[in-house]
């Protein structure tokens, strides 16, 4: 006759594991001898392999149970049901790997490619992190509501980096971040913001509306995101207005009246 302890070490298992199979009506509890301990049999020892092999294998110990007292042909079902089930969780646990490695990745956690691919050239460009970021922030917003658009916002953002008076609109941009509010510098890139939608004429500006799917709310988060990132942001806005133009995300001229 064994006390918990033997019986434990035969099975390779900790004590605190047989209590738990006690409490779980996996293993029964012998009475107690007349000193008080419980004492155990060669069934027992045999019993707790079995539920330790049938743990070990990822059965449920909610049906570790049935299994120990099922015949050959239910105890076949039983295990290829628990197949079933650990397969799924493997595959579940091979997506939450995926989206692990992506957290690696960085930019690519929540956004395709083509948007990873448009943040590299920016770096490439030479801009500041913090400007790539506020980039990055506002086409992970986009990009969670409308992913089938990403493609299209995408070729049209690499072609306006074609055009080297974009580029450098952005440095402008870049050096802005950090100004205050009334800084005189300002006012001459907003003039020079203005001249290059002015250069640009209708035809980029239709393009980008007849392929604009935004919501208001979305082109107000959009804009939120500008203004909280940038201390002249309103500042360049009231510029805009000021030289025919209005709006951020979604900059459109303004009506004559």
């Amino acid at each position: 006759m064994l006390t918990i302890s033997q019986l434990a070490s035969y099975a390779g298992v900790t004590v605190r594991a047989v209590r738990h199979y006690h409490a779980k009506g996996l293993l029964p509890e012998p009475e107690r001898d007349h000193s008080g301990y419980r004492r155990y049999d060669a069934h027992a020892v045999v019993e707790l392999i079995k539920i330790r092999t049938l743990a070990e294998a990822g059965v449920p110990l909610a049906r570790v149970g049935e299994l120990l007292v099922a015949d050959d042909e239910e105890f076949a079902a039983a295990v290829a049901d628990v197949d079933r089930r650990l397969r799924a969780e493997i595959r579940e646990l091979q997506r939450h790997r995926g989206r692990i490695a992506q957290l690696a990745a960085g930019d690519s956690l929540a956004l395709p490619a083509d948007a990873v691919a448009y943040l590299d050239r920016l770096r490439g460009l030479g801009l500041p992190e913090i400007l790539v970021e506020g980039e990055r922030d506002a086409w992970i917003l986009v990009a969670a509501q409308l992913p089938q658009q990403m493609p299209l916002y995408m070729a049209l953002k690499q072609q306006q980096l074609d055009d080297p008076a974009t580029v450098e609109l952005y440095r402008d941009l870049a050096s802005a971040i950090h100004w205050e509010a009334d800084d005189p510098r300002l006012v001459a890139v907003g003039d020079r913001l203005v001249a290059l939608l002015e250069a640009a004429g209708t035809d980029a500006t239709d393009e980008w509306a007849e392929n604009d799917q935004m919501s208001d709310e979305l082109v107000e988060l959009l804009d939120s995101v500008f203004l909280e990132s940038m201390p002249v942001a309103a500042r360049l806005r009231q510029l805009l207005e000021q030289r025919g133009w209005r709006g951020w995300t979604r900059l459109e001229r303004i009506p004559a009246p």
